[in-house]
């Protein structure tokens, strides 16, 4: 089964407030979690927000995101999956030439 792209949103109350202990406790406990749901979930990587975390995931379902989340004991508030990417390098693609000015 092929993997997607999740972006989980976790409300987590002054998660920017985490030390560098809690946050590697954190991760011990995710990691755990993981290797109990094996190869069907990834954890890549995750940002910190005054009150949320953004978390990147690989998952065959969102139903496993949602396990992973009752498991771990983190809260999955909104679970989004990822259509596309767009970055800077996007600019160069070879679509042909867009209008400047151009909506999306």
């Amino acid at each position: 089964m092929s993997l997607g792209r999740f972006l989980i949103e976790r409300d987590i109350p002054k998660a920017g407030s985490l030390d560098q202990r809690q946050l590697k406790e954190a991760a011990v406990k995710s990691n755990e979690v993981l290797r109990q749901l094996g190869p069907d979930i990834q954890w890549v990587e995750s940002y910190i927000a005054d009150d949320k975390l953004f978390c990147v995931y690989l998952a065959a379902s969102e139903d496993i995101l949602r396990k992973h989340a009752q498991m771990s004991g983190f809260p999955a508030t909104k679970i989004i999956p990822i259509k596309r990417v767009i970055d800077p390098t996007t600019a160069q693609s070879s679509v042909g030439p867009v209008p400047i000015g151009h909506a999306l």
